[in-house]
């Protein structure tokens, strides 16, 4: 079985592998490279790569979310007695499924020992994917004193242990380093011909679609601007990078934040068919643009790519320019 994505995450990169594909460098293709993912999130294209490249030895993971990566080298190390812990979880749970207030009692159960972070690694990173399957829309969300604060999901029935994805997963965990941190930290473990790719806490679309509360320290423009600073510095040590973020100009065409932060960098930009919102009325497309592939002057090739955009009721179809490194 192929590896894929433990957990639902806002913003996870499945449906939009085809466009970071073809944003790749060329000079990748050969396995003789170092892959670094400062933001891993839920690893959409972490398990892609590798897959896609089976020689790749040197992958490097890190997030600031001590939780998350917790989790993942719970799978590396200790996959079996965390596949234990939540299939029973699993089975308390489904029994329950008929009533809704045992489920609640259930679930803020757990979700108040996990805030209490008392357990050992294996049983937090167990309870960190059971809230994960079964909060409202596999949201990861934090307050100032770091406690999940998301509250339970609407789900009947929901997979809470995938035993064979687990395994899986496991497996190609034992190729990659998992770091927890600052991701400036992430340079000291880059020789040279190092991939990095970037899937940062964006930048919010509007002032209620804030996604970036991963941590207790918020993500903000500061943060959006300290990050390309870093990779200005990678770009001056000769490293490669593609950096993905949502497009606040395409939902305010005014909104020139990225455009103007990365005027150096050539921009591409894709209309992606998911959203999170309490209220399935006010569901939306999310914009993201990939930033960063390569510096303006240098050779590129072109391709389209068509998208549907909804914009107050009317419905249009368009095909936008992509470039990528010759």
């Amino acid at each position: 079985m192929k590896a894929k994505p433990f957990l639902k995450w806002a913003g996870g990169k499945t449906q939009l592998i085809e466009q970071i594909k073809r944003q790749l460098p060329e000079n990748i293709q050969q396995n003789n490279f170092t892959y670094i993912e400062p933001f891993v999130g839920s690893g959409a294209v972490l398990f892609w790569m590798l897959e896609q490249y089976p020689n790749l030895e040197n992958a490097i993971i890190n997030d600031i979310n001590s939780d998350l990566t917790n989790s993942y080298l719970t799978i590396k190390n200790d996959v079996q007695d965390l596949i234990n812990i939540l299939s029973t979880w699993e089975t308390e749970y489904h029994n329950i499924a008929d009533d809704q207030e045992a489920k609640k009692e259930y679930y803020y159960e757990k979700r108040a020992l996990f805030n209490t972070r008392k357990s050992d690694q294996t049983t937090q990173s167990a309870l960190f994917i059971f809230l994960n399957r079964t909060c409202f829309n596999g949201l990861y969300r934090v307050n100032r004193k770091n406690e999940f604060n998301v509250p339970i999901g609407s789900y009947k029935k929901p997979q809470i242990c995938n035993t064979e994805n687990l395994l899986a997963v496991s497996k190609v965990l034992q190729r990659v380093k998992i770091l927890n941190g600052d991701y400036s930290e992430t340079l000291r473990y880059a020789p040279e011909n190092t991939f990095f790719y970037f899937d940062p806490p964006y930048k919010p679309l509007s002032n209620t679609s804030s996604f970036n509360s991963y941590s207790k320290d918020e993500f903000d423009d500061k943060e959006q601007i300290r990050l390309k600073e870093f990779c200005d510095k990678l770009n001056e040590q000769g490293h490669q990078w593609i950096l993905s973020n949502s497009d606040v100009k395409g939902k305010d065409p005014n909104n020139n934040f990225f455009d103007g932060l990365f005027a150096n960098f050539n921009i591409m930009r894709v209309n992606a068919r998911k959203s999170i919102n309490a209220n399935p009325s006010k569901k939306e497309n999310l914009f993201y643009v990939f930033l960063g592939i390569t510096p303006k002057g240098r050779a590129i090739r072109t391709y389209s790519f068509s998208f549907e955009k909804k914009e107050k009721g009317v419905q249009t179809i368009a095909t936008i320019p992509y470039a990528n490194v010759a």
